[in-house]
C-alpha cells in the first residue's frame, strides 16, 4: 500500500526498511544483535539471517523483548530523522506494522489499517519463504485482527484483487488529502 501511496504523492516513513537498515553489516544494532543471540543469527557473508533470528525470537516473550530492546530504540531515532526531512505541508505516512503492539496510535491524525483474514496472512508469509508453523508463531506474537480493526480510522481490505485495493487506497488518499 505504501508504494501506492507513494505514487500518489504521500511522504513514506517505513519502519520495515529502518528495522533492516539498522541492522545492515557494521552497524552497532547487528553487532548488539549478535552479542545477544550468538553467531548463529548470522549468515556466511556476515550480514544478518533473518530466518534465524526469527526462529530465535517469535514465540519467545522474553527472546523478543531482547530483540525489541535493541532495535526499537534505534528504529525510533532513526524515523525521527526521516519524519523531520518530510517536505513542508507532505502528507506524511508511517508504514509501521507494529503500530498498535507498541501503543503508538494516538500519535498519529488517522491510522489506515490493511486487513485480511488471519488464515490469507499465513498463507501470504508461506508464500513467502515461512513455515507455516513459523508464520503462526509471528501472526500470534502480534495483536488480534480485532484490536488492529478497532483503532482504525480507515481499513483497506486487502483480501480481493489488486483493482479492489487500488480503488480503496485511492478513496483514503482523496479524503486525506482534503
Amino acid at each position: 500500500m505504501a508504494a501506492f501511496l507513494e505514487a500518489r504523492g504521500a511522504y513514506i516513513v517505513d519502519a520495515d526498511q529502518i528495522a533492516r537498515a539498522i541492522l545492515e553489516p557494521g552497524t552497532p544494532g547487528l553487532a548488539e544483535v549478535v552479542d545477544t543471540f550468538g553467531p548463529q543469527v548470522l549468515a556466511e557473508d556476515g550480514a544478518l539471517n533473518r530466518q534465524a533470528l526469527a526462529t530465535e525470537v517469535f514465540g519467545n516473550e522474553e527472546q523478543l523483548a531482547k530483540l525489541n530492546a535493541i532495535t526499537h530504540p534505534k528504529i525510533v531515532s532513526r524515523t525521527q530523522e526521516i519524519f523531520a526531512a518530510a517536505p513542508e505541508g507532505a502528507i506524511v505516512f508511517h508504514d509501521i506494522p507494529l503500530l498498535v503492539e507498541l501503543g503508538m496510535q494516538d500519535a498519529y491524525d488517522a491510522v489506515v489499517v490493511v486487513d485480511c483474514p488471519d488464515d490469507m496472512r499465513v498463507s501470504r508469509l508461506v508464500a513467502r519463504g515461512l513455515t507455516e508453523e513459523d508464520a503462526k508463531a509471528r501472526i500470534a506474537a502480534q495483536v488480534s485482527r480485532d484490536e488492529r480493526l478497532a483503532v482504525a480510522n480507515f481499513v483497506i481490505d486487502n483480501s480481493r484483487d489488486h483493482n479492489h485495493l487500488i480503488e480503496q487506497v485511492d478513496a483514503v488518499w482523496l479524503e486525506l488529502a482534503q
